[in-house]
């Protein structure tokens, strides 16, 4: 478990000018859902709440000015932070020191905040004009794509957090306080030319296959490597049914398996192998 400094200042209260390079950190993206249904007053509300709830779960974990860069989004926040900060403190302290923000301000009522949260780590860098860096494309299309979307929606959750399959192979996999790997679920996302697999976490719902029932709002179906489903097994003693053998008359056709043997000159049934040869009514019994 790593020491962490204690805060002096809340996050994004003092930017850090970067380094002119692009180096390896962890990127951010938060948004908050439904926003754009909201009249003035109400989006204020949501975006303090948004605002203090992000601040909070900052002190949590001891950031310090400098150590984190954020950019407003309007009812969003795009933030990058730094690698003295480690990013298994990110992905479980941070996250649940949010996730609790935003669970209080619902218990308290008003305007209901709702956040979907995405984290990838990549080369960014930092210019006078803001962030720069496929891993902070990559993050934001995370956070806005559709599959993310309906998944709170369909859950009807308060939280869901997105982390790149990187991110969790080299630190969430790995577990730690307030991680739990094996509550994420794979999915496929695509948006823009993004065709990624990420991991979804709904916290406090079981994850499929790991709890009786699914997720809810989580398709384990859009998993990268599911095999189709197997066809249903028959019936314990069942009998295969014979292939059909069709005897031509003739020179001694067969007819078996969609394969013709001998001239073709005419065609007849041979009898089901359950069933007695014919009579004709003159006391001959014909095959």
């Amino acid at each position: 478990m790593s020491t962490r400094r204690q805060p002096g200042g809340g996050p994004g209260k003092q930017r850090g000018n970067g380094s002119g390079r692009a180096l390896n950190r962890l990127v951010i993206s938060v948004d908050a859902c439904g926003s754009g249904r909201l009249a003035l007053d109400a989006k204020k509300s949501l975006r303090s709440a948004m605002y203090r709830a992000f601040d909070e779960a900052g002190d949590v974990i001891g950031v310090l000015p400098g150590e984190l860069r954020r950019e407003d989004r309007g009812d969003g926040i795009l933030a990058v932070v730094e690698p003295s900060i480690p990013p298994a403190d990110l992905v479980g302290r941070w996250v649940e020191g949010l996730r609790q923000g935003v669970r209080e301000h619902n218990r308290a009522g008003g305007v209901p905040l709702r956040l979907r949260v995405a984290m990838h780590s990549g080369p960014v860098l930092i210019d006078a004009e803001g962030l720069v860096g496929r891993a902070v494309d990559l993050t934001c299309r995370l956070c806005d794509s559709a599959t993310a979307k309906r998944t709170i929606d369909a859950a009807g959750a308060d939280f869901l957090l997105v982390v790149s399959d990187p991110l969790y192979r080299t630190v969430v996999r790995e577990g730690g306080r307030s991680i739990e790997p094996d509550a994420y679920v794979p999915q496929r996302v695509g948006n823009k030319e993004t065709d990624e697999t990420a991991w979804f976490l709904l916290p406090d719902r079981p994850a499929p296959g790991n709890a009786p029932g699914n997720a809810p709002g989580i398709a384990p179906g859009n998993a990268p490597g599911n095999a189709p489903a197997a066809p249903a097994a028959k019936p314990a003693g069942s009998r295969p049914r014979p292939a059909q053998v069709f005897h031509v008359r003739g020179d001694n056709q067969v007819f078996q398996d969609n394969v013709f043997q001998g001239p073709f000159t005419g065609i007849g049934k041979a009898p089901d192998q359950a069933q007695a040869p014919e009579d004709d009514g003159r006391g001959e019994r014909h095959e």
